[in-house]
């Protein structure tokens, strides 16, 4: 196709290879060298057409039928086509295979058109400008990124400016930050993982170097799209200001460029200006409570670790909170719990305003008022684009028209509580009153879906179009007259006047009246048992009556079009409004949450803690019958907590639970808790759960250390740290070893606030020498061969694994499980014949001291190694009760002949 397409361009446009082309092919092999590599939807009347390899990828993507259409170099042109009314099922399953599409229209007339109609692309659709309502996800966002890698100005650091957009929305943000080389792949992808675009915009010169990081196949654009004089002038003709320094983006020349290449790539996919893009945001790097890619997967925050897509068998922390009544207010809920301020004071008003929504009974009132309010801030983006459609117009005019009721409930709530964003809220639901006056006179109430079907414009919005309606509308009654006075003229009684769409106006006429048909009846069609005929007369009313249809509905085209341009002015205030709703509708969401669930207002303090009274896991109290609460305290003087106990115990759910009640306090929320008092906190990570990266060539181990070393070499003493089993993947004396270093080193330079969970019981001696670490432990009841959990953190070490009775509930085969409790049993007596190691956090013994090589051999103790031969025998499960007592008796007399 590629050489196909230089051949068709380079030389003759009417030939290519020595064979002449149609016109129409010529138009369309020009149009499709300007987008070599994206789908060209190519429209033929009512039908979009691909052609020769777009033709055999679509047809494989969306399953339609490949034909064929004329030859090209002596081969068949390969075409596939869908209905044009259609197109958007189509788009939909292109844009989630990651493709991009080219819509081409007819922009000429065909009666004037001299050759093929006009054509030009008109919009290109990619996974990240996504407007469309049918095409995007309602619940989150699907950003555009563009990123720039410079190097430093000393050249020891690599700086990366990024620029995202969201076109559904029209926010436009900008962020820098700079990195050793070594540390540049995990910082990059964190901010990646932060900001999941749909589509990342890359310079050519940096594809082979961060491909591979990038979600998805990146899109790379030529390097001097990145330039920062230019990008600075783009942003500011966006912005419509003389400098970016009120935005706090002076000196980011990386973001600036990054921002550039942003908007001339958003604006060349919609063929004109980004009207609704009127404001920028620059992001700093420690804006917000950082949270790697590892931590937002194990804490289930959106995403569930097995899942993309949370089910009703494994909700997420978004599934679980989200009550919210507009899609408006979800997106901002997905984005307040990736996005949690270090700021205080954010969360501090947001905590108030909860507080005061339950204290009144607003909150069913504020639930039942919001769902009837449609997704204003992407109506409003459609709006800027012009590509609104009459139910869109229709849908922001019922919205606007519930603002009044939603202020009043505010204005209830805010009234005697301490609530400045309630306030704030209340001040921003403004009705905007010109803009609802606008719709309420031009839309109809339940308008078509599509202009060109008519049935839009509102009756009384414009005299024109009622005089050209009237004169279609009044058809009928003429037809009523026309059928009475021809009856009686002709005398046939069963004659009928009517209309169609394919033949128009006629009279019927049955064959066995057809000699009493006049002589001014012209036949227009004839049928089985009837003739159809047209009169001078009604031939000129249908050609007055169908001109007027076809006129009324240009007019209402135009009329349409005319109003998406008098509702540009108010595009900033309804991006405040659908900003101040969707912050009222998290609000509520929340403040219902937490009255369900009794879950209280967290305190946010400027001394370093984390206590937490009886706290609960938020996603797994609503799991199960029964959840057993749990304290956790942390202060300047106890800032490690080493977890023991067995598995399935509750070890991971206590950390975790810890981790969300901390950041759920700083997104703003209620937490789940009797009480918790939250210190400053910088960032969260979690070493939790064991996988391989075999893509990137990576072992299980291999992911445990590389996750162990980011938050070693990133963690601060304002940091929570949760660390689950560190050091299995390898041999124990090696992981007993790296896990020891590993929690001495967060105890004495890290100073994190640490929840270290291990089954290596040699590391309880740890709060021995370093008074910050304590022990605490997940409780368990043996009984019989059976464990009972008791899922209580209680203080001091557990007693031991009871990995045996897991792996029994496990399912393990019992022969196993026998096997392995004597081989248990041997293990336990061989460590109480050799001599007891040095203490794992002493000083270990000098190679010259005397001792130090002296280790008795087995023989040396007979009476240890004949009870644990005997115990080696015994098989507890097959005793019977006689049997057991016997072999009790054996071993005390083994044991009194010690």
């Amino acid at each position: 196709m590629t050489k196909h397409l230089k051949s068709t361009v380079e030389s003759d446009p009417g030939s290519a290879g020595g064979e002449k082309h149609t016109p129409m092919m010529v138009q369309y092999l020009r149009i499709k060298a300007e987008y070599p590599t994206t789908l060209v939807f190519y429209r033929m009347g009512d039908f979009y057409e691909l052609f020769f390899d777009d033709a055999e990828k679509a047809s494989r993507l969306m399953g339609i039928t490949l034909t064929q259409r004329g030859s090209s170099n002596g081969s068949p042109i390969k075409m596939a086509g869908i209905p044009f009314h259609s197109v958007d099922q189509y788009l939909v399953k292109l844009i989630k295979l990651g493709e991009s599409v080219a819509i081409c229209e007819q922009i000429g007339d065909p009666a004037t058109s001299k050759g093929p109609v006009e054509r030009k692309v008109v919009r290109v659709i990619t996974p990240g400008t996504l407007t469309d309502s049918d095409l995007l996800p309602e619940k989150s966002e699907r950003p555009l990124l563009a990123v720039n890698v410079a190097s430093g100005k000393q050249r020891k650091t690599v700086t990366v400016g990024l620029a995202w957009l969201s076109m559904a929305s029209g926010a436009l943000k900008l962020m820098e930050f700079s990195a050793e080389p070594a540390l540049l792949e995990a910082r990059l992808k964190q901010e990646l993982e932060r900001i999941s675009p749909a589509e990342t915009l890359i310079g050519d010169a940096e594809e082979v170097a961060y491909s591979h990081i990038l979600a998805g196949k990146p899109t790379t654009v030529p390097d001097w799209h990145f330039d920062q004089p230019s990008g600075e002038k783009a942003l500011l003709d966006q912005l419509s200001v003389a400098t970016l320094n009120g935005f706090g983006a002076e000196g980011m020349s990386a973001a600036i460029g990054a921002g550039g290449a942003l908007l001339r790539y958003a604006q060349s996919t919609q063929g004109k200006g980004l009207q609704h893009v009127r404001a920028l945001t620059v992001e700093s790097e420690n804006e917000f409570i950082g949270l790697d890619a590892s931590t937002r997967r194990n804490l289930e925050l959106t995403e569930t670790i097995r899942a993309q897509d949370a089910s009703a068998l494994a909700p997420t922390l978004f599934s679980l909170l989200d009550h919210c009544r507009t899609a408006m207010g979800s997106r901002l809920l997905r984005h307040w719990l990736h996005h949690a301020r270090r700021d205080q004071k954010v969360a501090r008003a947001r905590h108030a305003a909860i507080n005061a929504l339950m204290r009144t009974d607003a909150c069913s009132g504020l639930s039942a008022t919001l769902a009837a309010v449609p997704d204003i801030e992407r109506i409003t983006t459609r709006i800027a684009l012009l590509s609104a459609r009459p139910r869109d117009l229709a849908g922001l005019r019922g919205g606007l028209q519930q603002l009044g009721s939603l202020r009043n409930y505010v204005a209830m709530c805010s009234r005697d509580a301490d609530a400045p964003l309630l306030l704030d809220l209340h001040d921003a639901l403004a009705t905007p009153t010109e803009c609802l006056d606008l719709l309420e006179r031009s839309i109809m109430l339940e308008p078509a879906a599509m202009v060109r079907d008519g049935g839009v414009i509102a009756r009384g919005f414009d005299p024109d179009l009622d005089e050209l309606r009237g004169l279609s509308e009044n058809a009928g009654q003429f037809l009523i007259d026309l059928e009475t006075r021809e009856r009686a003229r002709t005398g046939i009684a069963n004659l009928r006047v009517e209309y169609n769409k394919v033949h128009g106006f006629y009279i019927e006429v049955t064959h066995g009246q057809t000699d009493k048909v006049p002589d001014d009846y012209r036949r227009r069609q004839t049928l089985k048992n009837a003739e159809r005929y047209i009169t001078p007369e009604l031939k000129a009313f249908e050609d007055k009556a169908l001109s007027a249809q076809e006129r009324a509905l240009s007019r209402e085209k135009f009329l349409y079009e005319q109003l998406l341009q008098d509702l540009s002015p108010h595009i900033v205030t309804l991006q405040a409004i659908a900003h101040a709703l969707a912050q009222l509708d998290t609000l509520v969401a929340l403040a219902d949450h937490a009255a369900r669930n009794n879950w209280c207002a967290p305190q946010l303090v400027t001394e370093p803690t984390i206590v937490i009274e009886q706290g609960r896991h938020p996603v797994v109290e609503n799991q199960i019958e029964r959840f057993i609460a749990n304290d956790c305290a942390f202060t300047s003087e106890r800032k490690l907590l080493l977890i023991t106990g067995p598995n399935m115990g509750g070890k991971s759910t206590f950390m975790r639970q810890v981790a969300l009640i901390t950041l759920l306090a700083y997104v703003g929320s209620f937490v789940p808790a009797t009480s918790a008092t939250i210190g400053p906190i910088d960032r969260i990570f979690t070493r939790i759960g064991a996988a391989d990266d075999l893509a990137g060539g990576r072992s299980t181990f291999m992911v445990e250390m590389t996750e162990s070393a980011s938050i070693l070499n990133n963690a601060t003493e304002n940091s929570l740290v949760l660390m689950d089993e560190v050091g299995r993947g390898t041999s124990t004396f090696d992981g007993l070893a790296l896990a020891w270093a590993i929690a001495k080193h967060l105890i004495d330079a890290t100073r994190s606030f640490t929840l270290f969970a291990t089954h290596y019981f040699e590391l309880t001696q740890l709060p021995e020498v370093h008074p910050t670490a304590s022990n605490v432990h997940l409780s368990a009841v043996e009984h019989k061969d059976s464990i009972v959990f008791l899922h209580a953190v209680q203080a001091g070490p557990a007693s031991q694994s009871y990995g045996l009775q897991v792996a029994q509930l496990a399912g393990v085969p019992t022969p196993v499980i026998r096997a392995a409790r004597k081989h248990l049993a041997a293990l336990e007596t061989q460590s109480v014949q050799t001599t007891p190691q040095f203490d794992l956090f002493s000083t270990p013994p000098r190679a010259d001291d005397d001792d130090a090589h002296t280790t008795p051999s087995a023989s040396a103790d007979p009476v240890a190694q004949a009870v644990a031969d005997a115990l080696a025998d015994i098989d507890p499960d097959a005793l019977t009760p006689r049997q057991a007592l016997d072999a009790l008796y054996r071993l005390k007399q083994l044991g009194d002949g010690a």
